[in-house]
């Protein structure tokens, strides 16, 4: 199907494939399903009735009803010119109060939607406790979509599975780009390995976007089911995450005709780069900036030209909404943007991600990013997850301590992770300090609450209790 003169509007193309697909299967859950013209018409209602009752100009989606409704709601308000704030199911009372009251959702005249009109606002973790949200305009994600065609093909273009919650702003970019190149995808209200083997074994959903964490829990349900290779899959973008590359072999043996792919952005930049899943590339390496991308690092201090990456490009975010003037908040310079990661570019042009700013601990005079050292702790067959960190020290300034979360029913003494990192490290980012922890605090987009975790440390350094964490013997 051709998309070349698509406006430049999130929703638009939905009015012209309710005419040329409207018998096609625009979107499904496993019990309900919407045709592009039933949807559509969904759409125009839900629409029309925000006008009616005069909402304002940002509208909380109601995160209680199905992810299908959801989507019908989430594209009636920006149809209708406003913008809509996704919150997450997770939240408390409270918590989703103190969001909406900070966004300011009274009601405002509302001029046509056009390209550079705010659509979307995302949240993510802010380091205040106020969930972070991000302000989006249509022509990011027109854009976005744009460049996924042209640099995946027809295969991203393909009906798409996507297996993880609406709240999460990668889930939701690829259920809008199934629906925004007509050809529909597929949802689920939670997330079921073994309903994605099956939809996928299907042969009609040649797309699927996932997260490692995902796709780790289909190779294990695969194996156990001892299945077949699912030839039918054609494409499999993987972000929001790393990719742990040792996996690779066996997700490319479970889905032999597909390109599987890692791309690295964030909630503020959208896409910065990819590259093919090959097992071989180092953990750092993060692939080569896509078409429509720019990238520089400034402020080098280290002798391989690690820096503040900045990158440029047509699909950044507009600002922040609420909770998002804290430590963690982009910085902006013109028309570049750093959300404060830190990498180097190499000789080939590709990016090396080594971690975060704020996260960096300096110990024996030298960098530490504690996201390597926490691949190479989670690659042990007995850790789940691991979390690394840097307590004051007199001599070294920071001590390496790690946090890890034990497999179930697995046994693991400090000497033994310790020896597990002396052979893949060098030796001053090796923990001097082990800890277990039970259970594993998560924040509410679910990923490792760090904060969290340092504070449970500082605890038991003053030697105050906590129930949660444990010395490793």
């Amino acid at each position: 199907m051709s998309i070349q003169a698509q406006p430049e509007l999130v929703h638009s193309p939905l009015a012209r494939w309710a005419v040329e697909r409207g018998a096609v299967v625009a979107i499904e859950d496993g019990k309900t399903a919407l045709s592009f013209a039933q949807l559509f018409a969904a759409v125009q209602v839900a629409a029309e009735d925000l006008h009616r009752a005069q909402a304002p100009a940002t509208v909380l989606v109601d995160d209680r009803r199905s992810t299908l409704l959801r989507v019908v709601d989430f594209l009636a308000i920006i149809a209708s010119g406003r913008c809509a704030a996704v919150s997450d199911p997770d939240w408390t009372d409270a918590t989703r109060q103190a969001v909406f009251a900070s966004i300011d959702p009274r009601s405002a005249s509302l001029p046509p939607p056009g390209p550079t009109t705010p659509f979307y606002i995302g949240f993510t973790s802010g380091s205040t406790g106020l969930p972070k949200g991000f302000r989006r305009h249509h022509r990011s994600w027109v854009e976005s979509f744009r460049i996924c065609a042209d640099t995946f093909g027809p295969d991203a273009l393909s009906r798409i599975l996507v297996p993880g919650r609406f709240s999460h702003s990668l889930f939701l970019f690829g259920i809008m780009l199934g629906l925004w190149s007509g050809a529909g995808v597929v949802v689920q209200e939670r997330f079921s390995a073994g309903q994605l083997l099956d939809t996928l074994a299907q042969g009609e959903t040649p797309c699927l976007v996932a997260v490692p964490s995902q796709l780790l829990v289909v190779l294990e349900l695969a194996a156990r089911r001892q299945m077949a290779p699912i030839e039918g899959v054609r494409l499999i973008l993987v972000g929001g995450a790393r990719w742990m590359r040792e996996h690779t072999p066996a997700l490319q043996a479970l889905f032999p005709n597909a390109r599987i792919i890692e791309f690295y952005g964030a909630s503020e930049t959208s896409f910065m780069t990819w590259m093919p899943a090959e097992a071989n590339v180092p953990a750092q390496v993060v692939g080569l900036p896509f078409a429509n991308v720019e990238i520089e690092i400034r402020e080098p201090r280290a002798p391989d030209g690690t820096g503040l990456i900045y990158v440029r490009s047509p699909m950044v975010f507009m600002n922040y909404a609420g909770g998002g003037h804290d430590g963690t908040a982009a910085l902006r310079d013109g028309d570049w943007l750093s959300v404060r990661d830190m990498g180097r570019l190499d000789a080939q042009g590709r990016l090396h991600l080594m971690g975060r700013q704020n996260r960096m601990i300096v110990t024996q005079g030298k960098n530490l990013f504690p996201e390597e050292l926490e691949m190479v702790l989670a690659a042990h067959p007995s850790v789940a997850v691991a979390s690394a960190h840097g307590l004051p020290h007199p001599v070294r300034g920071q001590q390496v301590v790690a946090v890890v979360q034990l497999e179930s029913e697995a046994t693991l003494t400090a000497s033994e992770l310790a020896a597990w990192c002396r052979e893949r490290l060098e030796a001053y980012k090796v923990p001097r300090r082990f800890f277990a922890c039970e259970p594993w605090p998560l924040t509410a987009s679910g990923k490792t609450d760090h904060p969290a975790l340092e504070q449970g440390l500082n605890q038991l350094a003053q030697n105050d209790a906590c129930s949660w964490l444990h010395p490793l013997h």
